[in-house]
């Protein structure tokens, strides 16, 4: 049974595996030398690997692959896996031998499965790993117009445990698809559509309650405040963006408040003077901080002081990276769990 499984199995596997493990020794090999320039270059690391044309490119194919990977394995290991057989009947010939369904269901999760995590977690470790240096570097404060701190949602999910949960769910969620809807074409489409709908939505949806956030009220000053968002013709102010004040930490959630603590739908139209550089020209949504505060910027922050305005905050701090991804690696994981419960229930019941 694992014979036949692996011979099955065995072209999907050395197509995915062969470029998972040419990127993940491509990563160890130049991995060493991104660490070396992280301790010789230290404070100017990051301005300096903006000259560079191989590390940022490597940096956003890590990160591209390990968002592939889920849609991948889940559309063409997980879906086919069983569709494919009960789409030609093939399985009927398993079944009247000696070989219980459950044994050969268990045999195809269990190989193809491992298979999987296998090289998720090989191509996962090695990118984690070699982009060590960077996320050290921005978790120390140094700024970047390239790199992400790694607890922004694009990075996030692209390091440690959180792609291996994605992979475990998306072939779970394939190989249930193919039992349900026993049309291999059908359910490759399925899987594609829902796994990528999962990586995009799962940052807002899902992470910001896995965690208790932190939670602030902050005073909007010049040396806070981030932009503006601003809407109609005459640019009335909507919304008011301030920086967290914790390094590396990601803000997933800013609004204004009174003084009543109620959150502000829409601010007076003299808070638009608290941009530095006044006004953004039309056509623009945002006006950056960057500039001088001028005299009448100064009395616009002293004015949203004076009426109690301030910015409610949530975010996670870049201490909590690890805490977070071992509640997304374990919700996944359970659904993974879950779902594959349902496809050894799936073929006892409701198969022929």
């Amino acid at each position: 049974m694992i014979w036949l499984t692996w011979r099955q199995f065995r072209v999907q596997f050395l197509v995915v595996a062969t470029a998972i493990v040419v990127a993940a020794i491509f990563f160890a090999a130049t991995g060493p030398g991104l660490a070396d320039d992280y301790h010789r270059w230290t404070t100017a690391f990051l301005q300096n690997l903006g000259y560079q044309r191989l590390n940022p490119m490597l940096y956003q194919v890590g990160i591209v692959m390990l968002y592939a990977v889920p849609p991948v394995i889940g559309a063409f290991w997980g879906a086919p896996l069983i569709a494919r057989e009960l789409e030609t009947g093939t399985h009927r010939l398993v079944w009247s031998q000696s070989i219980s369904r459950w044994r050969w269901l268990a045999t195809k999760l269990g190989l193809t499965g491992l298979a999987a995590l296998g090289i998720a977690g090989l191509l996962s470790f090695a990118v984690t790993k070699w982009s060590a240096p960077i996320d050290a570097a921005l978790d120390a404060g140094q700024d970047s117009n390239t790199y992400l701190p790694r607890m922004f949602p694009l990075p996030f999910g692209a390091r440690g445990l959180v792609p291996v949960a994605y992979v475990a769910f998306a072939f779970a969620f394939g190989v249930a698809m193919g039992l349900v809807i026993r049309r291999t074409v059908v359910a490759l489409a399925v899987t594609l559509t829902v796994v990528i709908l999962v990586e995009v939505l799962a940052p807002s949806l899902i992470r910001p309650h896995l965690l208790a956030p932190t939670e602030s009220y902050l005073t909007v000053t010049q040396d806070t405040i981030r932009g503006f968002g601003m809407t109609g013709p005459n640019g009335s102010v909507k919304q008011i963006e301030v920086a967290s004040g914790s390094v590396g930490a990601w803000k997933f959630y800013d609004r204004t408040v009174d003084k009543a603590g109620k959150t502000v739908g829409s601010l007076p139209d003299w808070v638009v003077d608290c941009a530095p550089s006044g006004p953004p020209p039309p056509g623009n949504s945002s006006v950056s901080s960057a500039g001088p505060v001028s005299a009448k910027a100064a009395a616009c922050f002293k004015r949203l002081a004076d009426e109690g305005y301030r910015q409610h905050i949530k975010y996670f701090g870049s201490n909590t990276f690890w805490a977070l991804q071992w509640r997304e690696f374990g919700f996944f994981l359970l659904l993974a769990a879950l779902l594959t419960g349902f496809s050894f229930w799936r073929i006892r019941r409701d198969l022929s």
